[in-house]
């Protein structure tokens, strides 16, 4: 079974009591289709453990297969400049897969965003060391594909569904009960 190699820091994106007793890391690809179904899915397990469970997102854009997830992710780290991470990557996940830099900017501005601040990050690739770093830290924790979850620093190799993934989560939060 693989394991987390970089615990969770104060670069990484979280939501959710800092001192849960469960913590689900997803590395994901704003491109990537079963990332997108992954959403609702993680909302409800956030609704179903709201003192038990924290949220990271990571970014393992696979560019390869999806040539706009990197920009996508770019563009949600100058978001998370502004304060406004979680409402880009629900933005980015139901627009997806529309991340052309004219549409990556539009999205900003709807958000309310410095639009203008926004495209000189991207026109600098400012973020792309933050995310080559979540890439390195998934490749070194057996991460191949997305969406990938570990749960309290183990991958879980089940079907992320939710009743699966449910399961898990009340089993970690029992162990430390």
């Amino acid at each position: 079974m693989s394991m987390l190699t970089h615990d969770v820091d104060s670069r990484d994106h979280v939501r959710g009591p800092h001192d849960a007793p469960v913590t689900l890391v997803e590395y994901g690809d704003f491109e990537c289709p079963h990332c997108r179904r992954a959403v609702p899915i993680v909302e409800e397990l956030a609704r179903r453990f709201p003192e038990q469970l924290r949220i990271v997102f990571r970014h393992f854009p696979l560019s390869e297969i999806h040539p706009l997830a990197r920009a996508a992710a770019e563009a949600s780290e100058a978001a998370a400049a502004q304060g406004q991470f979680w409402e880009m990557e629900r933005l980015l996940f139901a627009r997806q897969p529309r991340f052309e830099r004219k549409q990556l900017l539009a999205y900003a501005t709807e958000l309310g965003l410095d639009a203008k601040r926004v495209a000189r990050d991207l026109d600098d690739e400012r973020y792309v060391g933050r995310i080559d770093a979540d890439v390195l830290s998934g490749v070194r924790s057996g991460v191949n594909g997305t969406p990938t979850f570990f749960i309290n620093r183990r991958r879980f190799d089940e079907p992320w569904d939710l009743e699966h993934l449910d399961r898990a989560i009340a089993l970690a939060a029992a162990a430390h009960a």
